[in-house]
């Protein structure tokens, strides 16, 4: 988009401010308010900011400006506030590309895929919870009349949260995002919106939008939304599953649908699905970056009945205990990542595994079509089956054990990621849970 097609915009829907926005590792959107009366210097100079103030994005106090570029494709009219505009922008530092900027990270890789002939096409199921907070700063569903041990698809609970949920609908609707399937999920106060997939990019921009708009609107009803992946033990996660495809280099034809196979994939559909399983453990450090995630990634189920999350590496039909299943044919689904997950971290990621099967071809083996829940971990290792990393620990010493998953990232910022991971399962270890305190301080 040009700049001259900016300021039409800018003209017929009447914008009066941007917010220049840029992730950190967290994938959390930092921002600065520019008046529309500095957009040409806005789309020279960017949005300066102290990278150090903004999270982890590598910089110390002493560093020097980092500058918030915008890319004008990702222009996004705030529909609740419609002189308001959102940008997506990628980081500079002294004129130079910043090699720690997630958004910049999925660009290059994108890059990749495209001189090897591909286009990325991904859609995300996005989950999150509505909560209320007591008077003792608990935390709990807000909906205490949400109930049910089967919650998921509940009319009535969908019915009290209709305005939230019809509101979010018109919204992306507004946007174009095309919403098609919207829920109660299968945890309390737990709802998932979906819509159309895009190129990786935008869904990427799309998502880091929609979860500051999700948050934004339910902090107006008194509410917080939280997309952390397990909030409540006896509750099921929050999960964003990625569904893929890779297409041609005109994004038209879909290289991964072959209508005569069983689960309507192509050979490059299971060698893409070869290359993630092969990588995962190290993926899951990317998809899965919280100490909580690894709550999420079990086999004992919540109330519900099941986690509805993957414990182990593989793949299946449109089965929902897999790593990996075929909702569709023509398309696989990721069903690893949590609601944490930086999405254009995790595409990245993703991507990369995928990529580096095709190029040697990995045979993901045979898929699995059993309730992996139920199967005796004696049998699963007889069938050669193992396990997801189990903590953030765990998942961090795997993605410095693989060059492929490194070299994604770049080098210097997976050793920065391990780095703040490792850190942070540190300062997780060392503090004493009230489950201690409960546990141990009258017995010892």
């Amino acid at each position: 988009m040009t700049l001259e097609q900016v300021k039409n915009i800018v003209k017929e829907h009447e914008v009066e401010f941007f917010l220049c926005s840029f992730v950190e590792m967290s994938g959390a959107p930092k921002a600065k308010v520019i008046p529309v009366t500095h957009l040409d210097d806005m789309a020279i100079d960017g949005a300066g900011f102290g990278g150090f103030a903004a999270g982890e994005i590598g910089q110390s106090p002493h560093d020097p400006e980092m500058a918030s570029i915008p890319d004008f494709s990702s222009l996004t009219i705030v529909p609740w506030r419609k002189n308001l505009a959102w940008i997506a922008s990628d980081m500079y530092v002294e004129g130079q590309s910043w090699h720690y900027c997630p958004r910049t990270i999925l660009r290059q890789q994108l890059e990749r895929a495209k001189q090897m002939g591909y286009i990325f096409n991904v859609g995300i199921e996005a989950e999150f919870m509505l909560l209320k907070q007591d008077q003792e700063g608990q935390y709990s569903p807000w909906d205490t009349l949400d109930t049910l041990d089967k919650p998921c698809y509940d009319l009535r609970a969908l019915y009290r949260n209709i305005d939230m949920m019809t509101t979010l609908i018109k919204y992306m609707q507004e946007l174009e995002w095309e919403p098609y399937a919207n829920d109660h999920e299968d945890g309390t106060c737990q709802f998932e919106v979906n819509w159309t997939y895009a190129d990786a990019l935008t869904t990427a921009d799309r998502h880091t939008f929609f979860k500051w708009m999700v948050k934004t609107l339910a902090e107006e009803q008194g509410l917080l939304a939280t997309f952390m992946p397990k909030p409540f033990t006896n509750l099921t996660g929050n999960g964003a599953h990625f569904h893929m495809s890779l297409w041609d280099e005109e994004n038209k034809t879909n290289l991964f649908l072959d209508q005569q196979d069983e689960n309507g994939l192509s050979k490059l559909a299971y060698w893409f699905t070869g290359g993630i399983l092969k990588h995962a453990n190290a993926i899951t450090a990317i998809t899965n970056p919280l100490v909580n995630s690894y709550k999420r990634l079990v086999r004992i189920p919540p109330r519900s009945g099941s986690s509805w999350a993957p414990v182990y590496v593989t793949y299946g039909g449109n089965n929902r205990t897999q790593m990996i299943r075929t909702p569709a044919p023509g398309r696989i689904e990721n069903r690893l990542s949590d609601g944490a997950a930086n999405p254009y971290l995790a595409t990245t990621v993703l991507l990369a595994a995928g990529l580096d099967g095709i190029e040697n071809q990995i045979d993901p083996g045979e898929q699995n079509r059993d309730n992996l829940y139920e199967v005796s971990e004696d049998e699963l290792e007889l069938r050669g089956v193992y396990a997801l990393p189990s903590t953030l620990n765990a998942a961090a010493n795997a993605l410095a054990d693989d060059d492929v998953i490194k070299n994604a990232l770049g080098n210097e910022y997976a050793d920065y990621y391990i780095q703040v991971k490792r850190q942070e399962w540190r300062n997780y270890h060392l503090s004493v849970s009230e489950w201690e305190r409960d546990r141990y301080l009258e017995v010892y």
